[in-house]
């Protein structure tokens, strides 16, 4: 009796089972949902107050000098990172932002350009022999001694199905190098990328600089059909990048696209479809220029983000806007050296926040909360994983070691609420900095040094004369009060943080000329000052 039950409760069953795969034979699938498209939007040499946008808890006058409405639309759409960091100069942030490694691991510590070369002005330090650095930039294989071989992350977004755009400036790698040319590292397109970091010209009536006998070097490759207009870079790499990922987006392949602006760097070159207004509110030329260069970038971020809802793939694309280091300062600028980014110290090339802390915003619709703050700091080489996950990649196998931390987490954290500035984690975690080199111009903090910052403490220390310096950011964003005396707890701790994270990761030290000695980790200099008061 109780067989024939069974078995008639599972011909019930199978029935029932039967009829349900039938009506769901009726019923459509469901389609999975795609990736998401994402775009990072990099910026050279802007600096952290370069926008209409406050990265501040108040406007600054900087801020109300410059004309950004798309980054003002773009920061409504989403969160604005207030403690944003890259590194002090571009080629190490590239690198850490295609590799996910802190530049004093992957060793390309400064801006590259020629193959097996130091810079020029690494050569003839009067007090420090600088170390062989990776000279030519990042690899996507094995061989060169001195360049990092990294899994660039175009590759990783490519083998995942994403169709990979770079655009503008690459500064990868040296010239002659795999990493020169961004196909090597994962892109299936790229757009006037090549080895040098800057354009000999903006302008299309100079042709970008192609053609200039001695200037071959610079000038901007591939953009031949624009030569001779009176159209300005900025513009055309916005045009080139909507034309490139036109041919996917009615497809269901995602895309990656690295808009990567040559502007707003030297040579500071007029926008002509923003600079009048700028001088006739009585700007300096020099800085007018700068302004529309600035205000021109911004156009193009809003071009692309109209081009996005017109094609109506708005909300199932990530942005990511960044710049590659602090604003210049130390050179070129109208006014005074070293004060364009006020109220932070000094500017590009130096290890004081104007050359570090950088303007942020990223929007991802549906997942973050819109016209929100973080003051959760972040930097360069988070993007890596970050993007990794938002991209959905489960497994990624790397051949190099990961320092960047997803920041996704900091993005939807449950207690944002638009308006509402987003606290800081109780978690404190240190960010570092290294820089055994020379960038040429002078200015504060400009020159070899390492740096930690962890919570509201920064410690800085210099390797020419061993100099060390503290701030609490939090009370002193300027880095007036240096308070190494009075505070030698604090600075024992953040020296062996700094110094162990420099041994971990096999960071190259100069050398002292006078002694022909490695210079000495900063615990070994607190060590020996703490011997010689014994005695």
């Amino acid at each position: 009796m109780g067989i024939i039950k069974f078995r008639s409760i599972t011909i019930e069953v199978s029935v029932i089972a039967l009829l349900f795969i039938a009506f769901s034979a009726c019923e459509p699938e469901e389609i999975p949902k795609p990736k998401p498209n994402i775009i990072v939007f990099m910026v050279d040499d802007m600096g952290w107050q370069d926008t209409s946008v406050p990265f501040w808890y108040k406007q600054t006058p900087f801020n109300e000098s410059y004309q950004t409405p798309n980054m003002q639309r773009l920061a409504a759409d989403g969160i604005a990172f207030t403690q944003a960091y890259a590194t002090a100069v571009c080629s190490p942030t590239r690198v850490s932002l295609m590799t996910g490694m802190n530049a004093a691991r992957h060793r390309v510590t400064n801006w590259t350009l020629h193959k097996d070369s130091l810079q020029p002005m690494e050569k003839n330090h009067p007090t420090l022999e600088f170390p062989h650095w990776n000279v030519n930039g990042m690899s996507p294989v094995t061989g060169d001694s001195l360049a990092v071989y990294a899994t660039p992350l175009p590759k990783l977004l490519n083998e995942a199905g994403y169709y990979t755009v770079h655009t503008g400036k690459a500064h990868f790698g040296a010239i002659g190098t795999p990493g020169e040319n961004p196909l090597n590292l994962g892109f299936e397109v790229n757009i006037a990328g090549h080895a040098a970091g800057a354009p000999e010209s903006y302008l299309g009536t100079e042709n970008f600089g192609n053609g200039k006998e001695g200037k071959e070097i610079w000038a901007v490759p591939g953009l031949e059909k624009y030569q001779g207009k009176n159209i300005h870079l900025s513009e055309v790499l916005t045009f080139e990048a909507l034309s490139a990922i036109d041919s996917v987006v009615t497809t269901q392949q995602p895309f990656f696209l690295y808009m990567a602006h040559y502007a707003v760097h030297t040579p500071i070159m007029p926008d002509d479809r923003f600079v009048q207004k700028y001088l006739e509110k009585g700007m300096d030329s020099i800085e007018a220029n700068y302004a529309s260069m600035i205000e021109g970038m911004d156009k193009s971020l809003g071009d692309i983000m109209d081009y996005l809802a017109d094609k109506k793939i708005a909300e199932n694309t990530i942005i990511l806007f960044m710049s590659d280091n602090g604003g210049l300062s130390a050179h070129a600028r109208g006014g005074e050296p070293n004060t364009h980014n006020k109220p932070l110290a000094s500017g590009k090339g130096s290890v004081y926040e104007g050359g570090i802390r950088v303007p942020m915003l990223v929007k991802w619709p549906g997942k973050i909360a819109p016209n929100t703050q973080s003051e959760n700091y972040v930097i360069i080489e988070d993007f890596y994983p970050t993007i990794v996950e938002m991209a959905g990649l489960e497994t990624v196998e790397t051949v190099q070691t990961i320092d960047g931390k997803s920041f996704v987490p900091l993005l939807m954290e449950e207690e944002i609420e638009a308006g509402v500035p987003n606290a800081p984690k109780e978690e404190v975690r240190p960010l570092f900095w290294h820089y055994p080199n020379e960038w040429g111009p002078e200015g504060p903090g400009i020159g070899a040094s390492s740096a930690v910052r962890k919570g509201d403490w920064k410690f800085i220390y210099f390797h020419a004369d061993r100099r060390m310096e503290l701030y609490n950011l939090r009370l002193d964003i300027g880095e007036t009060n240096n308070l190494v005396a009075q505070q030698s707890d604090k600075v024992q701790e953040l020296a062996r943080v700094l110094t162990d994270h420099l041994k971990t990761v096999k960071a190259q030290m100069p050398i002292d000329r006078i002694t022909g000695k490695q210079v000495e980790y900063p615990v070994d200099i607190l060590s020996s000052n703490t011997v010689k008061s014994e005695e």
